[in-house]
């Protein structure tokens, strides 16, 4: 009995330049990274796995482009429509790991998140024992793009250190240092006050390597004892309770990165314009980036998730008598309101 004639797999194009020059098509681990799949890397790790089909053939590289008529599957299953791209901002307690798996077995942070909340890539990382704002999106390109140092984002950090350090002993932080071979770039540093045995500082950097303020600090002889992010570019902790999530607005985020956030090439920083003063959403009715929100109709709408707890406290600030204030993170306080009293009455001419 004949076979009946089965049209064969269609190959997915090689990464070769058109007539014109121009590469066609968008790299397959880019194209999972913008399905929220995973990151480029990670896509990368899979695709090698042979969990990546293209056309119904099983693809062993990432050196292929496709396109808008290919079939991609990952894991049998077809590949989603790439969703918007979002962020999220989350305040990272002490004792998470910023890993989707520990080989150790500790708790993750993405074991912790609602469940209602979507797959999530972390923008960067936070060592198990620093705490504080941690960006959170659903777009691998999004996520690659904030990481890169060329975005020139500062990111601030409270810091505690043991002792009573003196300005020339933080000199060294702001004019770089090279800790074994490995050169640090210049740092914001600033002594806000000594508290006891303590001394609280304000930290900021650009680049973001691995455990780079501890390092650095222990490079001076400084022993950090308490470590947190309190922003990431324009976007602040503010008064975010540890375990809660916050989404950002989808026009704070075209405001800050423009309208091709996710789609443009992430090797591109942002236009290097001022960003307007971020503050926490709050008595003030401001945005926790890109300052007040718009009035009327069309008024992005934002979710907010509540702390889920993860062996400790579930809601609340901070605990500890010094704990720094929120006057000493940046922000200004909201002043309480004054009780009304009675209204005098209009003075009339007599």
């Amino acid at each position: 009995m004949p076979k009946p004639n089965r049209p064969k797999p269609r190959p997915a194009s090689r990464a070769e330049p058109d007539s014109a020059g121009q590469t066609t098509g968008a790299r397959i681990a880019k194209v999972l990274a913008r399905a929220g799949v995973a990151s480029r890397r990670e896509a990368e790790t899979m695709i090698l796995a042979g969990r990546v089909q293209v056309n119904g053939s099983r693809i062993d590289s990432p050196a292929l482009n496709v396109g808008p008529s290919d079939r991609v599957m990952v894991d049998g299953k077809p590949l989603a429509a790439p969703e918007p791209p979002r962020l999220w901002l989350y305040h990272k307690p002490t004792g998470l790991v910023t890993s989707a798996r520990d080989e150790k077995g500790r708790p993750t942070v993405f074991d912790t998140l609602p469940d209602d909340l979507p797959r999530v890539m972390s923008v960067g990382r936070l060592d198990i024992n620093s705490e504080g704002l941690l960006l959170l999106t659903n777009d691998g390109a999004l996520k690659r793009r904030l990481e890169l140092p060329s975005t020139g984002w500062l990111r601030k950090y409270r810091v505690r250190v043991k002792g009573a350090p003196q300005e020339a002993a933080l000199e060294p932080l702001r004019k770089g240092l090279v800790i074994e071979g490995e050169r640090f770039q210049p740092m914001v540093v600033s002594l806000d006050r000594q508290q006891g045995a303590n001394a609280w500082l304000t930290v900021g950097i650009r680049e973001g390597r691995n455990r780079e303020v501890r390092r650095a600090m222990e490079a001076v002889g400084l022993s950090v004892n308490r470590l947190i992010r309190i922003s990431y570019g324009p976007f602040q902790l503010g008064d975010l309770a540890p375990g809660a999530v916050e989404e950002i607005r989808p026009k704070v985020l075209r405001d800050q990165l423009g309208s091709d956030a996710a789609g443009g090439d992430p090797a591109t920083p942002p236009a290097r314009k001022r960003p307007q003063k971020a503050a926490g959403t709050g008595p003030s009715g401001r945005d926790r980036a890109g300052g007040k929100g718009d009035s009327g109709t069309e008024k992005p709408t934002r979710r907010s998730w509540g702390t889920k707890s993860w062996g400790g406290k579930a809601t609340g600030q901070a605990t500890g008598e010094d704990s720094p204030k929120p006057r000493s993170w940046g922000r200004k306080s909201a002043q309480p309101s004054q009780p009304a009293g009675p209204r005098k009455p209009p003075r009339t001419q007599r």
